[in-house]
């Protein structure tokens, strides 16, 4: 049972989630905010990104893993990991950008559902193979 795909993926998005966490700690200590968002917007949109990450990214590199190790082949653990840290980052920078609505953000969510899906069909065919 090998995982050396997902184990670059997974380490590639430990690096963007201490860079979410750096950008909470840095908000802050610049707003004085020491729990909650204190009402600061730009401070609520870093804990956000930061917890929407720490939301989904566990469980999609789960399925990752299951199905590298399950025999998915490595083009598509490949596709899945990528597109799992692109969606991450779109959504990272379109929520910085704007509270509201922006591409960057509706890409990146959507872009992360997708992985998580096709990870899950994924192992699904093959577990039923």
């Amino acid at each position: 049972m090998s995982v050396e795909i997902t184990a670059i993926y997974a380490s590639l998005l430990a690096i963007l989630y201490i860079i979410l966490s750096y950008r909470v700690a840095q908000r802050r200590i610049r707003f004085k905010v020491g729990l909650g968002t204190g009402q600061n917007t730009e401070l609520e949109r870093a804990i956000r990104i930061h917890g929407n990450f720490a939301e989904y990214v566990p469980f999609a590199l789960l399925l990752l893993g299951l199905f590298e190790s399950g025999g998915g082949p490595a083009w598509a653990v490949h596709a899945g990991g990528a597109g799992l840290l692109l969606a991450r980052v779109l959504h990272a920078v379109g929520l910085t950008l704007s509270s509201g609505r922006s591409p960057g953000r509706f890409g990146g969510v959507v872009a992360t559902w997708l992985v998580i899906l096709a990870l899950a069909t994924g192992n699904l065919i093959l577990g039923l193979a």
